[in-house]
């Protein structure tokens, strides 16, 4: 199957940014909930979304019945088999949401992408083009 060479180049970036803003996650909360017995330790696996308390990633919407529109919904899961009070995973989300917003810029130089609030999730919303070159 043909993959557009842009379009791996944006995908690969969006899971750097991802893995960076895990890696502050895990950085910032560790020892704060247990790790779940199954899940292995930060760093024990060769992807960040597989180990350690946090996986946070991107899952895209075409937005259907959606305020905002297609976009890149934030998921955040928090490993352990402790219960995760609402408001400290509110928090978790906010700052989730405020490390991505921060490096949009610095992984995707130049594109109009923002973090928006759209229902109860947060989405990646903006240019997602693949220009014409």
């Amino acid at each position: 199957m043909y993959v557009h060479p842009k379009l791996v180049a944006f995908n690969e970036a969006l899971e750097a940014l991802f893995h960076e803003v895990d890696d502050i996650l895990e950085d910032l909360w560790e020892g704060a909930f247990p790790l779940h017995p199954n899940r292995p330790g930060r760093g024990a696996t060769a992807n960040p979304e597989m180990d350690g308390l946090f996986n946070i990633g991107p899952d895209f919407t075409v937005g259907l019945g959606s305020e905002k529109g297609r976009g890149y919904v934030v998921t955040l899961k928090v490993a352990t088999l402790d219960k995760v009070p609402p408001e400290q995973f509110e928090f978790l989300m906010d700052q989730s949401v405020r490390l991505i917003r921060d490096r949009l810029p610095k992984y995707f130089p130049g594109r109009d992408l923002q973090v928006v609030r759209d229902g109860r999730s947060f989405k990646i919303i903006g240019d997602f083009s693949l220009g014409t070159k």
